[in-house]
């Protein structure tokens, strides 16, 4: 296990030392920089996934395909309809934090659905499972939420050696426009393949001026080799980084927040892409990169005037790094994870806005409505590539609210 630069007495030890590294705690993160720089008007566009995704097709941002909403309860005895000609797909409360309330369904047989590990349910189960989300199990508050239905994301091989099964993902913290920090999030079997760190995913720091990996942490230790595979976690480096970077200070300029974390992932076929913007990013990336964040923020926040450009600000970002970079490894020497060949040039997306419905009807029809979530363009052929053959265009479904109802049976394991 790598021994931490905080003293030597790990991420518990004595609070000068973690003072005198710079390390943001929790409460000075929200009284210096989410309250002062996060107007709460903002909050919505993050907080609903539905309207963060909105607004990165606006903007010509990559974001996985959204086949469907479900919002109400009485939308489930279409469910089957909805995931019809689907072989593959993610559902995930709008409203979600933490990948608290995602199923991810990697492939069909016959009548059932099967998850990443194997295990297989069935379509009461699913309903079960979009029921819990809509009811706010899973939501922030536990206020009544919409159920996502989206394309699941195939993973770079670039990761294969170094990830557990899920889609790692890159956290990007931008603050003011200005990336500050950056880490990989791995999947693990300890977090059932999800990138989340409180769930067990290791955290492995990135350099900003190059884009390669150092150290890594696993519920707050820190660690040199994947949990799973016992392969190496420094010296990676990340594939198309300027663009992420760039991708994650527009995530910023796009929902006007000052203070967040952009989440981003590489997808096999379709390049980076956004998967969500987070108002109150955790602090777990400071122990991954071996850095304190206190010193970076403060060097920006000390500026008065900032770059318009969104390129001009991520090198500043980088240059204010500085010898504050994971392990200082250069890119030059670095090698990409194993399996990995090329990645993708990123498309711009020409998915049409989803429609989505933003409040019941006061009076919902019986059948679901005829309008498609999304339409790709005939010049788009990832897109066409990844739909299924034979399957029509996603609808939304709005019909009259029923109750809720448990399954009476399910196949072989139950969700979650």
């Amino acid at each position: 296990m790598a021994k931490d630069r905080f003293g030597g007495l790990g991420w518990l030890g004595h609070w000068s030392a973690l003072k005198h590294a710079g390390v943001l705690g929790i409460n000075a993160r929200n009284r210096r920089y989410v309250m002062r720089y996060n107007a709460r008007s903002k909050y919505p566009l993050v907080d609903d996934k539905l309207t963060t995704k909105r607004l990165a097709l606006e903007a010509g941002l990559a974001v996985p395909q959204l086949y469907g909403a479900v919002r109400f309860q009485g939308e489930l005895v279409h469910l089957d309809r909805l995931l019809r000609g689907l072989g593959s797909f993610v559902i995930k409360p709008a409203h979600g934090s933490g990948g608290d309330g995602v199923l991810v369904v990697t492939d069909r047989r016959r009548d059932l659905f099967i998850k990443g590990d194997g295990r297989a349910l069935s379509l009461r189960d699913l309903e079960y499972f979009v029921s819990n989300v809509l009811s706010g199990v899973h939501s922030l508050g536990g206020v009544p939420d919409a159920a996502m239905i989206e394309y699941r994301v195939q993973p770079s091989r670039l990761f294969e050696s170094i990830s557990y099964r899920g889609v790692p993902d890159v956290r990007l913290l931008i603050f003011r426009g200005i990336p500050a920090m950056a880490m990989v999030r791995l999947p693990t079997r300890g977090s059932d393949g999800k990138a989340n760190l409180h769930q067990g995913a290791v955290g492995v720091g990135i350099a900003l001026g190059s884009g390669v990996t150092g150290h890594g942490v696993v519920r707050d230790q820190i660690v040199d080799e994947h949990p799973d595979f016992g392969t190496r976690l420094s010296g990676h480096a990340i594939p198309g980084w300027d663009e992420l970077l760039v991708i994650g200070a527009r995530c910023a300029d796009l929902t006007g927040l000052g203070y967040c974390g952009v989440d981003l992932v590489l997808d096999e076929q379709r390049g980076p892409m956004m998967l969500e913007v987070n108002a109150r990013p955790g602090l777990a990336i400071q122990i991954a990169n071996q850095c304190g964040l206190m010193r970076r923020l403060e060097r920006i926040e000390a500026m008065s005037t900032l770059p318009t450009d969104v390129t001009e600000r991520v090198e500043l970002g980088r240059m204010l790094a500085g010898d504050d970079d994971a392990d200082g490894i250069d890119r030059a020497q670095a090698m990409p994870p194993a399996g990995a060949d090329t990645l993708p040039e990123p498309e711009p997306s020409r998915e049409p806005l989803p429609k989505l419905v933003s409040e019941p009807p006061s009076e919902p029809p019986a059948e679901p409505l005829s309008e498609p979530l999304s339409q790709p363009g005939p010049d788009s052929p990832s897109d066409q590539a990844q739909e299924p053959s034979g399957a029509s265009a996603p609808r939304v479904l709005v019909v009259r609210p029923r109750i809720r109802h448990k399954p009476e049976s399910t196949a072989n394991a139950k969700p979650g």
